[in-house]
């Protein structure tokens, strides 16, 4: 536990609660940017967003700033490149699996 030496839990938890992975605001910002449905649509939009996350690395900041001051316009280009295709695809397998849910439901088959 060596966040916790020489200081006060409550100091080290309020730090923490900084801490947060990059991709997080540009995934939703995506989502919420292309897709009728996810601005409207809280289950959508977060089953989404975990998709789109889980196909992503983690990049975790304290600050915005910290990553994107180091980065060189090209390396930011593509990290955009890669939250608009992670999106796409995950939106593309949150609809199709409800069309799934759907058909299912619809021919009486059982849920799980």
């Amino acid at each position: 536990m060596l966040l916790y030496a020489g200081r006060r839990r409550q100091e080290v938890t309020a730090g923490v609660d900084q801490v947060h992975n990059y991709y997080e605001h540009l995934v939703l910002d995506r989502i919420t940017l292309t897709n009728e449905r996810a601005r409207i649509d809280v289950d959508f939009l977060s089953d989404v967003a975990c998709v789109a996350l889980n196909r992503l690395p983690p990049r975790y900041v304290r600050h915005d700033v910290d990553l994107t001051f180091f980065m060189s316009p090209v390396e930011l280009k593509e990290m955009h490149d890669k939250v608009e295709d992670a999106v796409k695809q995950a939106i593309d397998y949150v609809t199709s699996r409800d069309a799934l849910r759907e058909a299912a439901e619809m021919a009486g088959e059982p849920q799980d």
